[in-house]
């Protein structure tokens, strides 16, 4: 054991976002049951650089006794697998435009719905007697094809002066009247910010606030701590891009009601 710098994480501030994990180089940090944790003192280099990182303000510097830092363990210990994903994506980064040809999935695609008319009975799944009230469905809103924001192009014409939904992908599944209430008339980029790459989500909404005179942005996530990670991607887009662009960040509670509206402040 030895006296040296060791990185401490307060679980009670922690909301499991995962920044902290993306932005150590060693692999010494792991999410384990919703929060950050050091998985072992000896894959800890003691610099700090996941510090910068934590939204939370969760993780500082102490001096202990500890194992000492191991360099050639951090190159073998299995969170090392998360780190080769990390640079997996990295290399996808740098080849995304190409995808954006050849990949079926991404093909840009603008959606124009038609309401599709039954019968009242029809929609009730029974038989019609004839005399029956003829009703629309309730239409899908969305206006283009594809909406994950790994997927999506920068350039897309959807995105052009658009007013623009970063929404957790939970959302949808959440909010009943999610179409006809937040989608109706806006672009999309759907994404999770617990198991995506946040560095890349960042880049590419950057990407895109850059390529597009936006007329809004509007974050739309669940009141789950780990979902307000999307937030803080878009609030670092933001300023990464320096493009100004009104912003606004919905929350969105368990049953599907908008519970909270604020708009979001970007540091300069």
């Amino acid at each position: 054991m030895v006296s040296r710098n060791i990185v401490k994480i307060d679980e009670e501030k922690c909301n499991g976002c995962g920044f902290c994990v993306i932005a150590c180089a060693e692999g010494a940090i792991k999410l384990i049951g919703g929060k950050a944790k050091l998985i072992s003192e000896s894959y800890c280099d003691g610099l700090g650089a996941c510090i910068g990182h934590c939204p939370q303000d969760a993780i500082s510097i102490e001096q202990r006794e500890s194992a000492p830092f191991d360099e050639q363990a951090t190159k073998s210990h299995p969170a090392q697998e998360q780190i080769d994903a990390r640079e997996r994506s990295d290399h996808h980064t740098s080849a995304g435009l190409m995808c954006y040809f050849v990949c079926p999935s991404s093909v840009a695609k603008q959606l124009r719905q038609k309401p599709v008319l039954r019968s009242a009975a029809q929609a009730r799944g029974a038989e019609s007697t004839g005399s029956e009230q003829v009703v629309a469905e309730t239409l899908s809103r969305l206006s283009h094809w594809p909406v994950q924001l790994r997927l999506v192009s920068p350039n897309a014409p959807y995105f052009a002066q658009a007013d623009l939904l970063l929404v957790a992908d939970c959302v949808p599944f959440a909010m009943g009247d999610f179409h006809s209430r937040i989608l109706k008339g806006r672009s999309i980029a759907v994404g999770c910010p617990k198991f995506a790459d946040a560095v890349f989500y960042i880049e590419k909404l950057s990407a895109i606030l850059k390529a597009n005179k936006l007329k809004s942005l509007t974050v739309v996530h669940m009141e789950v701590p780990c979902c307000f990670g999307l937030t803080r991607i878009a609030r670092e887009a933001i300023a990464s891009s320096g493009v100004n662009v009104s912003s606004d960040d919905v929350t969105v509670d368990l049953r599907g009601n908008i519970s909270k509206v604020e708009t979001i402040e970007v540091r300069a």
